[in-house]
């Protein structure tokens, strides 16, 4: 299977997902802790470990008129840092609004059962599926190791 990963960063959590390249599926997975701005890598290389992707997906955000923010450069850093790591080609796709996708998709699922607190953690999780979906929608056939943002 061509598997490929991705990642919502946030300051405490960052959300993982998993996809499919062959279907331009995805779903969330887990997520991991951050600390100083350092993700658990522990946690990280487990799953990597496991699910072997081939391409790691970083959602970048950016402000509503396209402008970098502080948030921006967490993600870029990640993105690099992942990238030295794991010798995986990394791709930043633009994320604005996909957390409100995420919401929306965590509240169907609310609906649908998950009643307890802790499932609330999943929706960076959800928002990492979102960014992966972006992704996979006009990704490449092959993975590619350049890393420029995908134009809004």
């Amino acid at each position: 299977m061509s598997c490929a990963f991705g990642f919502d960063v946030g300051s405490k959590l960052v959300g993982v997902a998993v996809g499919n390249r062959l279907t331009a599926t995805a779903r969330a997975l887990s997520t991991v802790a951050m600390r100083d701005g350092e993700p658990d890598w522990t946690a990280l290389d487990a799953l990597r470990a496991q699910w072997q992707p081939d391409t790691l997906v970083v959602g970048l955000p950016l402000a509503l008129d396209g402008a970098e923010q502080p948030a921006s450069r967490l993600a870029r850093r990640f993105a690099e840092r992942l990238r030295a790591r794991y010798r995986t080609p990394v791709a930043l796709v633009d994320e604005r609004h996909s957390s409100q996708e995420a919401a929306r998709r965590f509240a169907g699922a609310r609906a649908a059962g998950l009643k307890r607190r802790r499932d609330a953690a999943r929706i960076d999780a959800v928002a990492a599926a979102v960014i992966l979906e972006r992704w996979l929608a006009d990704a490449p056939p092959a993975p590619d190791s350049s890393m420029p943002p995908t134009p809004p």
